[in-house]
């Protein structure tokens, strides 16, 4: 295998508005992928017939369709969609992978500097750039932990994706695989530079009824995750300064709260539940850089 060989695969539903300025900065790429598979989950706006443009020009651009299911589905819905895109896949000789939203620009070296990361990093298990958002003529910032990789663009080593089963098919899955990472002593960050902020063309959470209702599944999802009161309580306040001002934090906290009451079900992975909660505590009393330095030099991969 070449160690500069990736593949993307894209779960969509209709992206028509936002799809071909994704599919155009791939193309443009200085590194291209060597297949990347564009799964349609039952889209019913012209995305068909936009994939069928690109796949008829570019041999290595393949697309996989599901039935409608009347609604775009996310967090669960999204990995099955995924998986549909993983299993169609035809090359075996890559090194790489990415999950790569329909809703993103690129910058032209965007991969190609991701590579060069991996090779030179052998403990990297996964990585992204930042996600920014075009308002009024600026960049505004949608706020990343530097301890993960961004959901919608999630670039991944082989070998760590296949070792920690790859993502979980339940919301928060794009937290949950960063931490498990972590368990196995990888690394798993993003990274805020000119020539890997890419721009979101969507505002993150609101793809499927609103902002609020993103903030609020964010709060379920890490409920569901592991996450404890002090810690989601921390996260929340921290987000208050962030649009929609304090609302937005608030929605995040009854989320959780709300899952709390109902005594949800939680990741069935005890091991993992404890490792995150003492990583949560140290990043609460020590700052999440000493914490996430800390675990990378008590932990080695194996």
């Amino acid at each position: 295998m070449k160690p500069d060989q990736y593949v993307i695969i894209s779960p969509c539903r209709n992206e028509a508005r936002y799809m071909r300025q994704t599919l155009d900065s791939v193309l443009a790429q200085t590194l291209r992928p060597v297949e990347w598979v564009i799964v349609d989950d039952g889209s019913t706006d012209t995305t068909p017939e936009i994939l069928a443009e690109y796949a008829r020009q570019y041999d290595w651009i393949r697309i996989v369709t599901r039935p409608d299911r009347g609604r775009r589905a996310v967090g669960p819905g999204v990995i099955d969609a995924f998986y549909s895109g993983y299993a169609a896949l035809t090359s075996t000789a890559y090194e790489f992978l990415c999950k790569l939203d329909l809703d993103l620009r690129l910058p032209p070296r965007y991969f190609e500097i991701l590579v060069e990361r991996m090779n030179t990093m052998p403990r990297l298990a996964t990585c992204s750039g930042k996600a920014y958002l075009e308002q009024g003529g600026e960049l505004i910032y949608e706020r990343h932990g530097d301890d993960t990789s961004v959901g919608a663009s999630k670039f991944y080593r082989r070998a760590c994706f296949e070792r920690i089963g790859g993502f979980v098919r339940e919301v928060m899955w794009d937290g949950i695989d960063c931490h498990q990472c972590r368990m196995h002593g990888w690394i798993a960050c993003s990274w805020d530079e000119p020539e890997l902020r890419f721009i979101h063309l969507r505002p993150m959470g609101t793809s499927q009824r609103s902002v609020y209702a993103g903030r609020m599944r964010h709060g379920q999802g890490q409920y569901f995750m592991g996450t404890g009161f002090l810690y989601m309580a921390a996260s929340a306040v921290a987000r208050m300064n962030q649009k929609p001002y304090v609302l937005g934090g608030l929605a995040m906290l009854w989320g959780w709260l709300h899952s709390a009451a109902q005594r949800k079900p939680r990741f069935e992975n005890p091991e993992f539940r404890r490792f995150l909660r003492d990583y949560h505590r140290r990043v609460l009393l020590t700052g999440k850089k000493r914490a996430v330095a800390a675990l990378a030099a008590a932990r080695q991969p194996g």
